[in-house]
């Protein structure tokens, strides 16, 4: 796994192209590190996070697992629980924007990682897999949390009952994307995206992120109420007060992120 930060953007990307970026526990735990870092750094103001090769994450990497030896009950629940549920859970919790540059299969884990991004783009190659269906499994990773609330019921059902591929087009027809780009312009556009939200106003697009990701679990009142409560603290910001100076000036703001 590859890591830097240029222009108040991280890079996280993902190298281990031959297994098509599956991911080791190992990696598993450095990227939750890692996202932990980019959330508490006042020079890291969005991440991106891709893939190297034909891959973005063929989900968990299972190799040298066994399905036959006994298990002590409690045992699944807590490794999901500690592994893959913490990492989509890091991705969502994130302080900063995160993009997903989706430049290959995405499936299982792969999958839900990506969907719990921010913001997603895919390459026109890219593909999208809930492959739990076909070794028997339920879906884990979040995913049973986040494709109902992203594409309602019946559409997360159907993908992961049968676990078809989608295609990056039939994904941003079905609202799981936010754009398909050529292959060659998949990185181009993950900069440019990641470099607007890195010149915008750091605080507010994290209380925007809590306040949209907690929505679909809470009453109107609760959002209402966490909204403005969320506004309140956005005002003491340096950002708020240069936002409404640049208004009333008729000039263009210049966030710093505090």
């Amino acid at each position: 796994m590859r890591w830097w930060t240029g222009g108040q953007v991280g890079h996280l990307v993902l190298d281990r192209p031959e297994a098509l970026n599956a991911l080791t526990p190992a990696m598993r735990e450095r990227l939750i590190v890692l996202l932990g870092e980019a959330s508490a750094d006042p020079e890291v103001r969005a991440v991106v996070l891709t893939g190297t090769g034909r891959g973005f994450c063929a989900g968990a990497d299972l190799r040298g697992g066994s399905a036959s030896g006994e298990r002590v009950a409690g045992d699944v629940a807590r490794t999901l629980r500690l592994g893959a549920q913490r990492l989509v859970a890091a991705v969502m919790d994130c302080e900063k924007p995160v993009i997903a540059a989706v430049n290959g299969t995405a499936a299982g884990l792969g999958a839900h990682l990506a969907l719990a991004c921010d913001l997603v783009l895919a390459a026109e190659s890219a593909r999208f897999i809930e492959v739990f269906v076909r070794r028997g499994l339920v879906p884990d990773g979040g995913g049973t949390h986040l494709l109902p609330r992203l594409i309602g019921p019946q559409r997360a059902k159907e993908l992961m009952f049968f676990g078809d591929a989608l295609t990056a087009p039939d994904a941003a027809h079905l609202g799981l994307v936010n754009r398909v780009v050529p292959d060659d312009e998949l990185e181009g556009t993950a900069r440019a995206w990641a470099a607007r939200l890195a010149a915008g106003p750091t605080r507010a697009l994290s209380l925007t992120k809590q306040l949209v990701n907690a929505s679909l679990d809470t009453d109107r009142a609760t959002a209402f109420a966490a909204e403005a409560a969320a506004q309140e603290i956005n005002m003491t910001t340096a950002d708020a007060r240069e936002g409404v100076a640049s208004f009333v000036e008729r000039r263009e703001p210049k966030f710093t992120g505090w």
